[in-house]
């Protein structure tokens, strides 16, 4: 019986992605970050929109490709942010050299989650989708 071999693709630097390391975003040392930091990142073309647009904004940073917003952690509990958004537990993001771009007037890090969340629903034209509250029953 014949072996029939199977050609493989060759690893090549031609043929090769360079990959992509990742970091953490880091809160800058005059603003306390108590609740933990996660990240919500938009694309690029998002950015400037999103920042006009929000009331309240914390740590912004941006690279060439995204723009990302400091919230506290576990802001998707009970939310799907929208595509082509993207959620970043430990505001850790790929390493594209981001950097701060909009420093907080106030003394926290943190853009309020929700206001972001319904505005880049906005702008994707998603509609926004909550998590089902779950049932209480009295004891009474």
């Amino acid at each position: 019986m014949a072996t029939l071999l199977v050609p493989r693709v060759r690893k090549s630097p031609e043929n090769s992605p360079a990959p992509i390391g990742v970091t953490r975003l880091s809160v800058p040392v005059d603003l306390p970050a108590t609740l933990g930091c996660d990240a919500v990142g938009v694309p690029a073309r998002y950015g400037f929109r999103i920042l006009s647009r929000l009331p309240a904004k914390g740590c912004v940073y941006a690279d060439t490709d995204w723009w990302w917003w400091l919230v506290p952690a576990a802001s998707d509990d009970d939310l799907t942010w929208p595509l082509p958004g993207c959620y970043a537990p430990g505001a850790v993001i790929p390493d594209r050299g981001p950097r701060l771009i909009h420093h907080p007037d106030g003394d926290s890090p943190y853009t309020p989650p929700i206001p972001l969340y319904l505005l880049i629903c906005q702008l994707t034209g998603i509609a926004p989708e909550w998590g089902v509250p779950p049932q209480v029953r009295s004891a009474l």
